[in-house]
């Protein structure tokens, strides 16, 4: 499976096939991120996005700390989510889209011509907003990835990879007798878990979380927000949240982004007791959104 998550097989793109004018142009094969921070797994300098002529991200320079959650937020339309799909370039399958400045995994410049768009997805995963599951059984949810990659050579190996991803995903005592049903007759909380499940099937290094929450209510959110908190003691979370109470309660550094622009970013109960910049001030105490 081309990423991790839950892109469906005809977006599982190989850089030969990915369209030239959706990725920046420039840049040379692994070329590293001069500077990143201390404990910084990925890593963005002077990053914009453009869709035609449209400029939605505006010169973003942030690190995403390892084994951490960081959110983003800010109203609709601010340039959080484009970021996000930026970072294991997402925006490629967009017409038009195009990208500038440097983002690094690990040192290296995920935009470079060498980098394999397919094994950077399977490095950084994506949950959507909306629960996705494949039209197959829960089990082949799980399976798809890994076994495009790969990564079980026999039936017992692919039936522990499948138990694990459902286990930590926290839905393997609800689903265990029934694998053979389809994914797409569970619960909307429980489509989400499995659309986690299947993400970290393949042992990703970060997940992006674009509002996995939103389509949700308040007893799956609950789980979901739990499950965020297990899963960072492995993975590099980042996600995209209009909610300053869920960013508060599983994050350790948010973002606020406005108008396309990074306003700031700091250690979460940083930005929501004393932000630094009034814009922020004024997002969280609820003047402008």
């Amino acid at each position: 499976m081309a990423m991790v998550e839950t892109m469906t097989p005809e977006q599982t793109r190989t850089p030969e096939t990915a369209r030239p004018d959706a990725t920046r142009s420039e840049g040379t094969a692994g070329s590293p991120l001069v500077g990143p921070g201390e404990d910084a797994k990925v890593s963005a300098r002077d990053c914009s996005v453009y869709y035609g002529e449209k400029h939605a991200l505006k010169g973003v320079s942030l690190d995403i700390k390892v084994n951490e959650v960081t959110a983003f937020i800010g109203p609709s339309g601010c340039g959080k989510s484009t970021f996000l799909r930026s970072l294991n370039r997402m925006n490629d399958i967009i017409d038009g889209a195009r990208v500038t400045g440097l983002i690094a995994l690990d040192g290296e410049d995920i935009y470079a011509r060498k980098v394999d768009v397919v094994q950077l997805r399977a490095r950084v995963g994506m949950v959507f907003q909306k629960p996705n599951p494949f039209p197959k059984s829960i089990y082949e949810n799980v399976a798809y990835g890994p076994r495009i990659h790969g990564l079980a050579s026999t039936k017992d190996e692919m039936d522990d990879v499948v138990q694990s991803s459902l286990e930590r995903a926290g839905l393997w005592t609800e689903v265990k007798d029934r694998l053979d049903q389809p994914g797409t007759g569970l619960s909307g909380g429980q489509q989400q878990r499995l659309c986690i499940a299947r993400a970290i099937a393949v042992s990703p290094e970060v997940i992006l979380m674009d509002e996995p929450c939103s389509a949700l209510d308040p007893i799956a959110t609950a789980k979901i927000e739990e499950l965020i908190d297990e899963l960072r003691q492995n993975y590099t979370i980042v996600i995209v949240t209009h909610s300053m109470q869920q960013a508060a309660r599983v994050s350790q550094r948010t973002a606020f982004f406005h108008l396309g622009n990074l306003v700031e970013c700091n250690d979460t109960e940083q930005i929501f007791t004393n932000p630094l910049h009034k814009l922020t001030q004024g997002y969280i105490t609820g003047r402008f959104g």
